[in-house]
């Protein structure tokens, strides 16, 4: 039995991960912020903020973890835009408190970090599939603050601290706050559905590409990822989490709409235009699946069914 420790438990991808970490027999500990409320799954509970350097640390001396996913960051980029010092405090000494506390108090903990593709920015441009080493060109402080944490983990690696990082791309399901996509259009199906929003859908780019994997593909690859703690340090340091299949994201809402008997007009909404739109955005995955022999099994049409169920289900609660 592993003692894991997870930052940002209280979020999209945390939640999950806890619950198939707790289910397979681990001690999971949750560190959430001091406002959040406890997680349903996890052994032990500890709050701070990650911005807190001494808080961080009491809380990794407590855990005394033989693993950590580092999950904790802003990832909204319309808030890193609106919030720029916030989203640099979090997701950069955020990150560099927990390496500074594990140092002192859990050298041996094998940390995975979780990055983000939008690392990689501009360098989509390209239209090809980006792998590890292709330029990162970050195009918004939430990306640039990914960037920046990598260089602090990367200069940890090199004296000798065991872990990876990780670049994982658009990563969906139920549960997903509706700031992002497929969640958007899925509440505002689901809005439409109960009588409470004129039979519209507002949408930004259909037309822009992506590639889009199951919430619980991605966990699955963190926890094989973890099981390199095991192995000597001779595995790549850094590895995109993706499909390698890019999908517009007018086929995610076509799909939607399928799941549902309502009829739907569509319409652009200048808001939600991003002022640094790709228009394709997909990852090159040989690095992991020569590591881990990991690749993504869940078919996206039953993802996003589970998604629409899940905000009908929101929906239905509010009334």
């Amino acid at each position: 039995m592993q003692r894991i420790l997870i930052t940002g438990a209280n979020g999209f991808v945390g939640q999950i991960l806890c619950k198939i970490l707790q289910e397979a027999g681990h001690y999971v500990i949750a560190l959430v912020g001091t406002k959040s409320p406890l997680p349903k799954h996890a052994n032990q509970t500890l709050q701070c903020d990650i911005r807190d350097a001494q808080g961080v640390e009491r809380a990794i001396a407590e855990a005394a973890p033989t693993h950590v996913v580092h999950l904790a960051a802003i990832t909204h980029v319309p808030t890193s835009f609106k919030e720029p010092l916030l989203t640099w405090q979090t997701n950069v000494m955020g990150s560099v408190n927990l390496l500074q506390a594990l140092q002192y108090h859990a050298p041996k903990a094998f940390v995975l970090f979780v990055s983000s593709s939008e690392v990689y920015g501009a360098s989509f441009k390209k239209g090809i599939a980006l792998d590890e080493n292709s330029q990162c060109q970050p195009l918004n402080p939430y990306a640039a603050s990914k960037l920046a944490a990598e260089a602090a983990f990367n200069e940890y690696f090199r004296q000798g601290h065991p872990g990876v990082i990780v670049r994982p791309f658009n990563h969906i399901g139920a549960q997903q706050s509706a700031d992002f996509v497929t969640a958007a259009f899925a509440r505002q199906i689901a809005l439409i559905e109960a009588g409470q929003q004129l039979p519209v859908v507002k949408v930004g780019n259909l037309l822009a590409e992506r590639d889009f994997l199951d919430v619980q593909d991605v966990c699955d690859a963190y926890v094989s990822l973890m099981q390199l703690s095991d192995q000597a340090a001779t595995y790549p340091r850094c590895m995109n989490i993706c499909s390698g299949k890019p999908l517009k994201i007018q086929t995610m809402l076509d799909a939607l709409l399928d799941l549902s008997s309502k009829s739907i007009e569509i319409i652009e909404d200048p808001a939600r235009m991003r002022p640094s739109d790709i228009p394709s955005a997909f990852g090159n995955n040989a690095a992991i699946k020569h590591t881990i022999g990991w690749e993504p099994s869940i078919d996206l049409r039953e993802t996003l069914a589970k998604l629409l169920d899940y905000w009908r289900a929101q929906v239905n609660n509010v009334k």
